[in-house]
């Protein structure tokens, strides 16, 4: 069998599954779920040693630093993992919700109600938790899903998905409904991109290259999220130790994840005091800054900030600095260079903060907290299935609600229309 044909097959079962998934009560999907978190805890010796495989060659290829982070399959992530797939259980079920009733002159009524789109793809690279988080929010919406992530983390998603799988059959549900892609060849993501009749819709996870991939090869509509340039700007009234805390945070907690902070935009008025506290800091932490020219006047042996830098998602222990005259110069830098993922004001100043809401349109707009919470976690969706920086038909971290639609339902009593 070709590539090709194996994955028409995966994608003609999963569109089998779907429909049973569709109709499955919110409370056998609650249980389905619970049991998939208390499997991967019990196995999870098994789990890291099918992820030292990966780790294995990673050390053997030279896998960056950061990279190697996200591969890692610490006893905390699958606890993590877990207790996600608990907090999606836990969250109200969208499919079958009536949004809005009408009544028109005729006496028909109208409504819309919420479905599940039906097979989900979803295309991603190192981080083997994304297996686990996007089948509990996939399968919890009334979806199917096949999971296709890198060569790097192929024995990790295989351990993952094994276990999810028995969880589906010891239930009487088909396995069908959840699929890992067994073979790292790049043919099988070119072969599922054209299979739009199985497959509604396609949401890559990675770096930039295999989502720009993805949407130019793909017959079917593609959530993007291409990088995540995300932005702090410490205004000229923010208070400086908590302005230095969030943005340490923002940078140093895990760097290596596409909601740390890239860009510091600090205004000139609080630029003498904490340019040089928070070069400091960042130093004492390991970090590179790259600072533009009136930074540099302040902190002189700052590596000179290019074009470059304030375009770039660096994954790693680099930051950009820049002084910015005032608020339409700091909200002018981020439209030009962000990447509508997450940007920061850390201000005092009740109205500024208002009008960076305002004007800020990235898919998260945060005042006084780190960049570190745009996640779908952390914002109370569960775990989050991506990040899209496309307004439609999701923009930000997506949850339950963004994985199904709406169709409309009609109510009448044998009206004909004349």
């Amino acid at each position: 069998m070709t590539i090709a044909e194996q994955m028409r097959t995966l994608a003609v079962a999963a569109r089998q599954a779907s429909r049973r998934m569709a109709t499955l009560s919110t409370s056998t999907k609650n249980q389905l779920l619970v049991t998939m978190a208390t499997s991967l805890e019990t196995h999870q010796q098994w789990l890291q040693q099918e992820n030292n495989k990966d780790l294995e060659r990673a050390g053997q290829t030279g896998m960056a630093a950061a990279m190697v982070d996200r591969l890692t399959l610490t006893s905390e992530r699958i606890v993590a993992m877990a207790d996600g797939l608990r907090e999606v259980a836990a969250l109200p079920d969208p499919v079958g919700e009536i949004t809005g009733m009408w009544l028109r002159p005729n006496g028909i009524q109208v409504g819309r109600q919420r479905i599940p789109l039906g097979v989900i793809g979803i295309i991603y690279e190192s981080r083997p938790n994304v297996t686990a988080d996007a089948a509990g929010l996939c399968l919890k919406s009334g979806n199917a899903v096949i999971l296709r992530g890198g060569s790097e983390a192929l024995a990790s998603n295989q351990a993952i998905g094994k276990l999810l799988q028995q969880c589906l059959a010891e239930q009487g549900l088909p396995e069908a409904a959840l699929q890992v892609v067994t073979t790292s060849d790049r043919n099988a993501v070119t072969a599922l991109l054209t299979l739009e009749e199985q497959i509604d819709l396609i949401i890559p996870r990675g770096g930039e290259g295999l989502i720009r991939f993805v949407a130019e090869h793909s017959r079917i509509p593609v959530i993007k999220h291409y990088k995540g340039v995300c932005h702090v700007y410490v205004d000229g009234e923010a208070d400086l130790t908590m302005a230095e805390e969030i943005c340490l945070n923002a940078k140093v907690q895990r760097p290596g994840v596409c909601n740390a902070m890239e860009t510091l935009l600090v205004h000139r008025d609080s630029a003498a005091v904490f340019v040089p506290q928070i070069v400091a800091a960042m130093r004492q932490a390991g970090v590179e800054v790259r600072g533009c020219d009136k930074a540099r006047q302040l902190v002189a042996d700052l590596v000179p900030a290019t074009e470059e830098d304030w375009y770039a998602e660096y994954l790693d222990l680099i930051l950009a600095l820049r002084v910015v005259d005032d608020f339409d110069q700091a909200r002018d830098h981020i439209e030009a260079y962000g990447s509508l993922h997450t940007e920061v004001i850390v201000t005092t100043n009740y109205q500024r903060s208002r009008q960076f809401l305002r004007e800020i349109n990235s898919s998260v707009v945060m005042v006084n907290a780190s960049s570190r919470f745009s996640d779908g976690n952390q914002l109370g969706l569960g775990a989050e299935i991506g990040i899209s920086t496309t307004k439609l038909h999701s923009f930000g971290p997506m949850g339950l609600e963004d994985l199904t639609t709406r169709k409309f339902v009609v109510l009448g009593q044998g009206q004909v229309r004349p």
